[in-house]
């Protein structure tokens, strides 16, 4: 703009009123340049590129993957009286057998007889045994006079409730129809039937292979005795 402004001093006839229209001219031009430039400098300077666009990582939206719920390879307990008590097997079975009935409510008159024949501990340190647990009904079934006599007499107890107990983890598929099973007492158990039908000597298995962390349990419902 100075350039243009110097150039138009030099020029012949720049002075008086036609040299000052033509100068406001120039001046109006030079002004115009320059606004012009300084404009497009500025938008230049206040427009950056734009930056390459980033997309986010797609989310995964892939279902999750369902728990494996097949049944072990022992099986799953069976039988009418499950439903009842079924809430309990998930407590129990990393316990001993010993406490695992105690906290079955179905099974709380057995829990009382084995603590009065001080046999809890030595169930929950045994190996792999199966128990036949006669449930509340059964204890019932028995003459109060009787019940009141046999809990009271611990030896007898004892007889009576090791009856109830043999070694080694018994699956159904161990308990075949006429199988016979020694007893912790020294006597023998029978079995008969099969499946929802399975009799220990004359009592009927209502819930089977409930598992504890050393045993498995079979509720039943009468009390055996041993002749």
């Amino acid at each position: 703009m100075a350039a243009i402004l110097e150039w138009t001093e030099s020029q012949p006839g720049s002075t008086g009123l036609g040299g000052i229209t033509v100068k406001r001219m120039l001046l109006a031009a030079a002004l115009a340049l320059a606004a012009t430039v300084t404009g497009a400098a500025g938008a230049s300077a206040a427009s950056p590129a734009p930056s390459p666009e980033i997309s986010p990582p797609s989310p995964d939206i892939s279902p999750p993957v369902p728990p494996d719920l097949s049944p072990s390879p022992e099986g799953s307990p069976f039988g009418a009286g499950c439903a009842a008590i079924e809430n309990t097997f998930a407590g129990i079975a990393g316990q001993p057998v010993g406490t695992a009935i105690s906290e079955v409510p179905d099974l709380s008159t057995l829990a009382d007889a084995v603590e009065e024949a001080g046999l809890a501990d030595r169930l929950n340190s045994a190996k792999d045994i199966t128990v036949f647990a006669p449930n509340n009904e059964a204890f019932e079934a028995i003459p109060q006079e009787r019940r009141d006599a046999v809990m009271a007499d611990k030896e007898q107890l004892t007889r009576i409730l090791s009856y109830h107990v043999v070694e080694g983890k018994k699956a159904p598929a161990d308990l075949e129809d006429g199988t016979t099973l020694k007893t912790l007492q020294g006597r023998e158990l029978t079995v008969k039937g099969s499946g929802d039908d399975l009799t220990i000597n004359d009592a009927k298995v209502v819930c089977g292979n409930i598992p504890t962390s050393n045993a498995t349990v079979y509720v039943i419902d009468k009390v055996l005795m041993p002749e």
